[in-house]
């Protein structure tokens, strides 16, 4: 099991989370949600408060009982940075499942290890992520800005549907912009053409919160 949610870097990061349960082993709590190890050592995860201690099956049962109808796909084909982004922010607004379509290998750095709590799946194709999704009655809702796009402001987004969002650079493939039931675009008004990719996920998954949770 593991329990250090500290990035994969060689800088040592600063403390935080709580120390060992306070009293020692005689006061630690009973039952099976409680994870010895950390009871003992303290928890430094990067986990809400209610889940201190706890144990990383426990953490992920709970979350299962509350995730939110929505799934993100990600398109990885050149090993995007901003993947593990996307997939903390999925974690944020308790996505159902994160599929990552191409690249069965994708750069974790920025999930700081929130992956290991939210349910990732893999799709070798564009073919093979959409008979997915289609298979699951879910509609298709790209994001990206080009000719013909939607202006995210102005859309009801589908309550049970998957966020797809591109590469940074290119955007999505042409094969997922034609399998899209719709293609969203988040309004700008400055001289940038586009914004960061997981800067862009974020937005638009919490504008499905809005929506849906408010």
């Amino acid at each position: 099991m593991h329990h250090d949610d500290r990035p994969e870097t060689a800088a040592e990061p600063p403390a935080h989370g709580v120390g060992p349960w306070p009293g020692g082993e005689g006061a630690w709590p009973e039952g099976e949600l409680w994870d010895r190890e950390l009871l003992r050592d303290g928890d430094r995860r990067n986990v809400v408060d209610r889940y201190r201690y706890w144990t990383l099956e426990a953490v992920v049962a709970d979350l299962d009982q509350q995730r939110n109808p929505f799934h993100v796909a990600i398109e990885n084909w050149q090993h995007d940075m901003n993947i593990g982004s996307i997939v903390r922010s999925a974690n944020a607004f308790a996505a159902d499942t994160v599929h990552i379509i191409g690249r069965r290998r994708w750069n974790k750095r920025g999930a700081m290890v929130t992956d290991r709590y939210q349910h990732v799946v893999h799709h070798p194709d564009v073919a093979t992520f959409v008979a997915w999704a289609r298979d699951q009655r879910l509609p298709v809702v790209a994001v990206d800005n080009v000719d013909g796009s939607v202006p995210l402001e102005t859309l009801a987004l589908p309550e049970r549907c998957v966020l797809l969002f591109g590469q940074e650079g290119p955007g999505l493939s042409p094969e997922s912009l034609e399998a899209a039931d719709v293609v969203v675009e988040i309004s700008q008004f400055g001289s940038t053409r586009s914004i960061n990719a997981s800067a862009a996920g974020a937005i638009v998954m919490h504008e499905w919160i809005r929506q849906h949770r408010f």
